[in-house]
């Protein structure tokens, strides 16, 4: 599975940006698709999650409320609908694939993008 990440960029504190995570290969209803951020001199960290093909959601506290996770089996693309930027969201956000595991951890993804640059200005 190839993901491909894009959408990041330079927002403004409480403006939106739209990420899109693009899967290419043999994907599977099995996978679990989730959304990660790095800022600088931090630990990456689970931002959303969503299983594939399916409604169910999942989101760091940190985030609920603010973003949305959605997924278009159609075209293979998950989003990541972020609203009310804070600056505390500037990071390197990554799209993952999961085959089992827990949703939360890093450790459960297999594959991972290229990662999308997201910069949020006070």
């Amino acid at each position: 599975v190839q993901l491909q990440a894009s959408g990041g960029g330079l927002v403004q504190a409480g403006g939106s940006l739209r990420l899109s995570c693009a899967a290419s290969g043999p994907t599977s209803n099995n996978y679990v698709m989730g959304w990660f951020r790095q800022a600088p001199g931090k630990e990456r960290e689970f931002v959303a999650a969503i299983p594939w093909g399916a409604s169910s959601t999942y989101y760091a506290d940190s985030v609920k409320d603010r973003f949305t996770i959605s997924s278009a089996s159609i075209r293979n693309t998950v989003y990541l609908q972020m609203n009310s930027l804070k600056p505390e969201d500037t990071a390197v956000y990554y799209c993952a694939a999961a085959e089992s595991g827990l949703v939360v951890a890093a450790k459960s993804y297999t594959y991972w993008g290229q990662g999308t640059e997201v910069t949020v200005s006070s």
